[in-house]
């Protein structure tokens, strides 16, 4: 599939052929689903932690005598139905990740660019040429009408360019290898450089 290619300053600059095997895919939910939740399951610190029985800070003295008092049996106020007493099998620090193949990923990946594509969410851009002034790139992104756009380069990103960007709210920039499902599907509009669909194209087949 061709696409027309634009510079910053939303002057034409040709065309590009696009690989419809990772731009032209019909976009499954299902895929783009499970790439995102192992992506997010990645992502979680599992830090969480509760005191258990054996950890709370309680005397181990019998809390009161075992017969006569009209209760019920009771020996430690660690026990979990008292208040302050230990959480019964309460979350611990655990990793939350899980596997998924290498191909499922780079599936996901073709999905994702797909999806965008199909939405006529994707602008391939000349490259990332800039002298590196946040407003002149802030007034170059509002005329071309990109509120909340994700950018992908080559295998380098433009430094200028980058610095540029870092001010700007709701503009992502990554080199080639950090293109993620996640990532793509939140940005509103995704704009792909030439070099970045050469290394997109070359990762992906």
């Amino acid at each position: 599939m061709k696409a027309d290619v634009l510079k910053l300053d939303g002057a034409t600059a040709g065309s590009v052929d696009l690989d419809d095997e990772i731009f032209g895919l019909e976009p499954r939910a299902d895929i783009l689903h499970r790439v995102v939740r192992w992506q997010r399951a990645r992502a979680q610190q599992g830090t969480h932690s509760t005191l258990g029985r054996s950890e709370v800070s309680y005397s181990t003295k019998k809390i009161y005598r075992q017969k006569g008092t009209g209760g019920a049996r009771h020996g430690s106020k660690k026990a979990p139905i008292f208040r302050h007493g230990g959480t019964y099998k309460g979350p611990t620090p655990r990793s939350h990740e899980h596997d998924l193949p290498k191909k499922f990923r780079k599936l996901g990946l073709r999905h994702a660019l797909s999806a965008k594509a199909k939405a006529g969410e994707l602008v391939i851009l000349e490259d990332t040429a800039s002298e590196g002034k946040t407003s002149a790139l802030a007034k170059q992104i509002t005329s071309l009408g990109w509120k909340k756009a994700l950018v992908i380069d080559g295998a380098q990103t433009n430094e200028g360019f980058v610095q540029a960007a870092r001010n700007i709210a709701n503009l992502d920039v990554l080199p080639s290898m950090g293109a993620n499902v996640y990532d793509i599907l939140r940005s509103g509009t995704l704009v792909v450089t030439r070099a970045g669909v050469e290394a997109l194209e070359a990762r992906l087949k």
